[in-house]
């Protein structure tokens, strides 16, 4: 296999590592075989040239083989590229860019992927011909070379944005700056696939912010509000960007808190609102997780764009908060929960009466959100009936740490499955924590007749709506204690007062003695919460208190066992030497 300046493929070399690929991807073949005999041919000098030849123009196998090629090529790309002759490396790039305009779409899609890798490894400057071909593929008005163009730009920018927003050798402007504006010009597209591309390009940008997009923000602004009408459902599932984490409270990072002014040198020449926006009111159902994504990153680090329609933008996300799918509901509860965040703890211009005319609509749709999913894997063959032992795999470690003084190094200790498991479930309750805390019991004519009545069913099959309803107490507690509990030593005549927090109290009490482990497990949590706020003021309900937690210790198995030993510590936390004033109880 010599190597020389054109290089061409040796007959018996090309079938011979044509054959290796066919057994690899046969189900019969021997796996570990073919790859010993595959990393053998790796020791040639040109082995990956021979890849590239037969993933760019072995018109006479499979796509499969083809594919297969080019993927190997990737992957033996990134440890050895940069110790390649240079006539090895001008040989693979040379034969990959005709690639984008392949027939099939998964030569392209694979074309893209290995074209990325290239530019993570050695930028664009030593590629120029590259940058050309790209632009040449988005003008061409040819829908191979345009989708694998962009299919390709959109792995890049997904990867390493910062790339295509530097100052590269040769060039008077950027790459982004000849990017951008064919980006936003493709949102019209009468094709799917480059509407999803060039949207999820230019979204990788928003948290850069390069002065090309900033100067466009009025025209992408535009373009957003057109996809969410989009009609194609496909739209909806592309790209999911990295998720939130988990807290009960959004701990807003100091890079995010302000509002970022423009680019040095630039003024703000376009607030958006004198443009002719049309009306989020009318968005179909079919909005996308897309455009979602883009509001929601636009709220975090630009509010000042969005603030104008703001309004709108709230309405259409409480439609899409209603979304079947899972992962579209998601984006739009993580935007009104950003929204209220900025509203309440960071100097955004964004007042919390944004969000205020909504909350009669808002809160029923995120207690509602807030029900396990049919699929939510927490509950995988996890057995939900309280009669039921458990299994030793259930149990984790479980330690009482007292919540008035906090760990030693003053932060609470999350779950280590906290942050890969954030979901439309978690969202729902961090985003009705957040609102408890800035608008108090102004919640509460909402959402205590829905909780109450989600309390009051008992039958097996509402257990999940059960769950939900002593969630949102324990997320509430903070927030509206003050309208669930009014204090006895201020209000000892609000018979008022006690009646309703009594009310609260007693059916929590009772769904801490449910027959489902998972509204067991919630109610304690929910109590515990609510022991914090109340602390001493507890004291004179502790005999019914207490009667129901030694039910509960005759009733629960081994891993709820210990949500009881915790609330029962919180609640010593709570009263103090009041607690050995009553009893004893007996399990």
């Amino acid at each position: 296999m010599a190597t020389g300046v054109a290089w061409q493929p040796q007959e018996d070399g090309f079938g011979e590592i044509c054959g290796l690929l066919e057994q690899q991807i046969s189900p019969t073949s021997d796996k570990s075989k073919i790859w010993q005999q595959l990393q053998h041919y790796s020791q040639f000098p040109d082995f990956n040239n021979y890849l590239a030849f037969i993933f760019a123009r072995a018109e006479g196998k499979s796509v499969d083989v083809r594919q297969a090629a080019g993927l190997l090529l990737k992957n033996n790309l990134k440890p050895t590229y940069s110790n390649m002759p240079p006539a090895n490396q001008q040989y693979i790039k040379a034969e990959l860019l005709p690639c984008l305009g392949a027939a099939d779409r998964n030569i392209r899609s694979t074309a893209g992927t290995i074209i990325s890798v290239l530019v993570q490894i050695g930028g664009v400057v030593g590629w120029p011909e590259l940058l050309d071909g790209l632009v040449k593929c988005l003008d061409s008005n040819d829908m191979n070379h345009m989708e694998g163009a962009m299919d390709a730009l959109s792995k890049i920018c997904e990867d390493i944005p910062q790339v295509l927003d530097s100052d590269v050798a040769g060039l008077s402007e950027r790459p982004i700056n000849f990017f951008i504006p064919r980006f936003l010009q493709l949102f019209q597209s009468p094709h799917v696939s480059l509407r999803k591309l060039s949207l999820s390009s230019v979204n990788q940008y928003i948290m850069l912010m390069p002065t090309v997009l900033y100067m466009s923000m009025d025209k992408y602004l535009q373009g957003l509000f057109v996809l969410a009408n989009d009609p194609a459902s496909e739209v909806r599932k592309l790209w999911k960007r990295p998720r939130m984490r988990s807290t009960s409270k959004i701990k807003p990072l100091q890079e995010n808190n302000r509002v970022m002014p423009p680019p040095p040198g630039l003024t703000r020449t376009a607030s958006g609102a004198r443009l002719g926006f049309p009306s989020l009111l009318a968005f179909n159902w079919f909005s996308s997780a897309l455009v979602c994504s883009a509001f929601v990153q636009l709220i975090d680090v630009r509010p000042d764009f969005l603030e104008p329609h703001l309004r709108n933008v709230i309405e259409y996300m409480l439609q899409v908060n209603n979304d079947p799918d899972d992962e579209v509901a998601l984006e739009a509860c993580e935007f009104c929960l950003l929204v209220i965040d900025r509203s309440a703890y960071c100097d955004a211009q964004l007042p919390p009466e944004n969000l205020k005319d909504f909350l009669p609509r808002l809160l029923p749709v995120l207690l509602s959100n807030m029900a396990y999913a049919d699929d939510d894997e927490s509950l995988i063959e996890a057995e939900e009936d309280g009669s039921v032992p458990d299994r030793d795999q259930d149990l984790k470690p479980r330690f009482h740490a007292s919540r008035f003084h906090g760990s030693e190094d003053g932060e609470d200790d999350d779950d280590d499955d906290t942050v890969n498991s954030w979901n439309l479930r978690k969202c729902s309750a961090a985003a009705l924590d957040i609102f408890s805390n800035v608008f108090g019991d102004e919640i509460l004519p909402t959402l205590m007749p829905i909780i109450q009545q989600k309390l009051r069913a008992s039958d097996d099959a509402s257990w999940k709506e059960r769950e939900a309803a002593v969630l949102a107490i324990g997320a509430i507690a903070e927030g509206c204690f003050n309208g669930l509990y009014p204090h006895l030593s201020e209000n000892t005549d609000n018979q008022e007062g006690h009646e309703k927090f009594s009310k609260v109290l007693i059916g929590l009490l009772r769904r801490i003695l449910d027959d489902n482990k998972r509204v067991q497990e919630a109610a304690c949590s929910a109590f515990a919460t609510l022991e914090e706020e109340a602390a001493e003021e507890l004291t004179p309900l502790l005999d019914i208190i207490l009667q129901h937690l030694m039910c509960a210790f005759g009733k629960y198995q081994r891993r709820n066992l210990r949500i009881v030993y915790d609330a029962i510590g919180t609640l010593a936390d709570a009263v103090g030497g009041e607690l050995n004033q009553v009893g004893p109880y007996e399990a």
